[in-house]
């Protein structure tokens, strides 16, 4: 198994989703890497249970490992002196699909906070609220609508986490993450809107 201090906040972002009971969405799980840049990027998506194909309300989150913070690494590890810490950018979009109508980013304002809660040393701060209008070829529902709201920001990673694996600082941090995902999903969940069928539960 690689072992990488990456490959460790994403285990730990997977554990944090699992304990906050929130369902991965498997088909948009994907590690990537930028054959130019050098970055590593691992996206994830994640859902309420029981929530159908596709989910109303769903959360993509991206880790990007940029090609500068591997090098920081590097040299933390060959050298083992540390004169800037290596960051993980992160991004998290908070989506709300197959609506039937087109929703007012009002709607949000109580939900869409201006920055996430503390994640180590730093928070995410919203980026923005869009409105999706989708033109599909289905006869029965040819219009669709969602709306999602971006978070980005980046942590910071501590001497002692790259030092000791068994270190709980990420799992510390990022279940206060997954807290705050589930929650954020919960309240976009019980917002009063209309709804688009699952794929799942329209009659073939």
């Amino acid at each position: 198994m690689l072992d990488h201090v990456f490959t460790d906040a994403i285990s730990a972002l997977r554990d944090a989703f699992t304990s906050a009971f929130l369902e991965r969405q498997a088909f948009e799980e994907h590690f990537q890497s930028d054959v130019l840049l050098g970055d590593l990027v691992w996206e994830t998506s994640y859902g309420l249970p029981g929530e159908g194909q596709p989910p109303r309300v769903v959360a993509h989150i991206t880790l990007n490992w940029p090609s500068s913070s591997q090098t920081i690494y590097r040299s933390w590890y060959v050298d083992e002196i540390l004169e800037r810490h290596p960051v993980i950018e992160i991004e998290i979009v908070f989506r709300v699909q197959r609506l039937e109508g087109q929703p007012d980013p009002a709607i949000v304002d109580d939900i869409a906070i201006v920055n996430s809660p503390k994640i180590g040393g730093g928070r995410l701060e919203r980026d923005n609220i869009t409105v999706e209008i989708c033109h599909s070829s289905n006869s029965e529902n040819p219009v669709d609508y969602a709306l999602e709201i971006t978070y980005e920001g980046a942590y910071e990673l501590a001497e002692e986490t790259l030092s000791d694996g068994a270190s709980s600082l990420l799992d510390d941090h990022f279940g206060a993450l997954g807290g705050w995902v589930a929650s954020t999903l919960v309240k976009l969940g019980d917002l009063k809107l209309s709804y688009l069928p699952a794929e799942d539960e329209t009659e073939i």
